[in-house]
């Protein structure tokens, strides 16, 4: 894990969003990020299509984690 500095104004809406929305406060800047990643990866797309493909990408990786298990257990 790395550290990242950002200013104080951007700190403090990272606070704010993440009080409004019930994520850590490091748990809200990550968010942003991976959105912003993603927004720059594909512009075409719009924010409900990003979350959507987060949304999707985890079902699926919860799922991966689920075989797994089931296969150590058999």
């Amino acid at each position: 894990m790395g550290l990242v500095k950002i200013s104080e104004p951007m700190h403090e809406n990272v606070r704010v969003a993440s009080g409004a929305l019930n994520r850590s406060i490091n748990a809200q800047a990550e968010h942003w990020m991976r959105i912003g990643m993603l927004c720059e990866l594909h512009p075409e797309l719009r924010y409900g299509d990003l979350c959507r493909l987060l949304i999707e990408d985890e079902i699926r990786a919860e799922a991966q984690v689920a075989a797994l298990e089931r296969q150590a257990r058999a």
